[in-house]
């Protein structure tokens, strides 16, 4: 069976999308460089089905770390990444 490419695109798309987390704001309230943690006042995560709330996700990259300081407003992805709420990405919002 020969798949429409239009349709081989439309759904590989689809499931990228869907295999990343929607972006969404927070505040940095704590910083853990040695467990690699960030604690995160953040509104609702659709794509975790996880509503407002502080809670402390592990970073993808340290690095994230870096140039973050408690009270910090930021936009981030998160994941469920080996069964750890994960920071995918991270920027400081203006």
């Amino acid at each position: 069976m020969k798949l429409n490419p239009l349709l081989a695109f439309a759904a590989t798309t689809l499931i990228s999308v869907a295999a990343f987390g929607q972006a969404a704001d927070g505040e940095v309230t704590k910083i853990d460089k040695p467990a690699v943690r960030v604690t995160l006042k953040h509104n609702g995560l659709k794509n975790l089905d996880m509503p407002a709330m502080s809670m402390a996700f592990k970073v993808a990259d340290p690095r994230m770390l870096d140039t973050l300081a408690v009270g910090d407003k930021v936009r981030f992805t998160a994941d469920k990444v080996g069964g750890v709420y994960t920071v995918t990405t991270l920027t400081k919002s203006p």
